[in-house]
């Protein structure tokens, strides 16, 4: 039963994370409107690969955290400065995404799977998330820190991460057309942005 309740909270709560809009999986949708569907999922798997080595290290040390609420607040302090550069990146810096697609075979397949690995990277927000979460549902006896129902719930947590991208790389599927309507890095800076101001109000609280 342990294992199975762990395999729900991974999944589920990658369910949860990863399915409002943000700079994950809208840079997946991106990348499935300029390069096909294909893309888009190979991208979406060198994400997992990431989520899992994310998770696993959140939960692996969990406990440890919530006893040093001060390693909380550097992660914090980390992920503002890394969203504040995002957002000045895709506000002022990348290319517009507007511009006609010249060549959809001039992208390496394999080249987009080490994308999804270093974009989600830069995305330190799993690992305060996992840890919370890890901790929350272990002080209800929910959750399991033990092998293997630690495993399961990095594996549910791929899997529920894999899901959601795929329905926005489904969603946004290629066009015949190879026009955006609108520059999608604009949306993304918008978001990296309301995230930076949502980290940097939180650190503030807790001032």
């Amino acid at each position: 039963m342990a294992i199975f309740y762990n395999f729900l909270i991974g999944f589920f709560g990658a369910l949860i994370g990863v399915l409002p809009p943000g700079l994950i999986n809208m840079y997946a949708a991106k990348v499935s409107m300029k390069e096909g569907r294909k893309k888009g999922i190979l991208f979406s798997l060198g994400v997992c690969v990431t989520v899992m080595i994310q998770t696993f290290i959140a939960l692996l040390f969990a406990r440890y955290i919530e006893m040093h609420p001060g390693i909380v607040n550097m992660l914090q302090k980390v992920a503002l400065g890394i969203f504040i550069s995002l957002t000045i990146y895709f506000l002022f810096i990348a290319k517009d995404t507007r511009r006609e697609i010249r060549n959809e075979d001039s992208y390496s397949k394999t080249g987009r799977f080490f994308a999804g690995l270093f974009i989600a990277m830069l995305n330190l927000l799993p690992l305060p998330y996992w840890i919370y979460l890890g901790i929350t549902f272990s002080a209800f006896g929910w959750f399991s820190f033990a092998q293997p129902e630690l495993s399961v719930a990095v594996i549910g947590s791929a899997l529920g991460t894999l899901s959601v991208l795929a329905l926005y790389v489904q969603f946004f599927r290629a066009r015949e057309e190879p026009r955006f309507q609108i520059n999608i890095n604009y949306l993304i800076g918008a978001i990296t942005a309301l995230i930076s101001i949502f980290t940097f109000l939180k650190i503030l609280k807790e001032f």
